[in-house]
């Protein structure tokens, strides 16, 4: 997969916005304003997981913690295509999911999730 192919899958969900908060060379990808992933200009990219994945993901060497985020469970791979591309849209699926049960009842409602 290729950033055009993570912007592809990510837009696919519901409610899923792009946004650039970090300039051009970042795609910011959110669900009720709150970020679930993002793409950076040299073709890495980090994304939310729950907490069991973060740590098998993690200890496995599968994914790194992700710079400034780690802290809130979100995982970096140096290179997109460092995964097949079916396992990577599934974390993106589920990212989005994580992130969007976070949301308030009523900006759920809003966004029709």
């Amino acid at each position: 997969m290729d950033r055009g192919g993570v912007g592809r899958v990510c837009l696919a969900l519901p409610a899923a916005r792009l946004d650039h908060p970090f300039g051009d060379h970042h795609d910011a990808y959110r669900v009720g304003g709150k970020m679930f992933c993002m793409v950076g200009e040299r073709g890495g990219i980090s994304f939310k997981v729950s907490d069991i994945a973060y740590e098998v993901l993690t200890e496995s060497g599968h994914a790194r913690p992700a710079p400034y985020m780690a802290r809130n469970r979100w995982v970096n791979l140096p290179q997109i295509d460092d995964w097949a591309d079916e396992e990577l849209a599934e974390h993106l699926f589920i990212a989005h999911g994580i992130v969007a049960s976070k949301l308030t009842k009523k900006a759920r409602a809003a966004l029709g999730l």
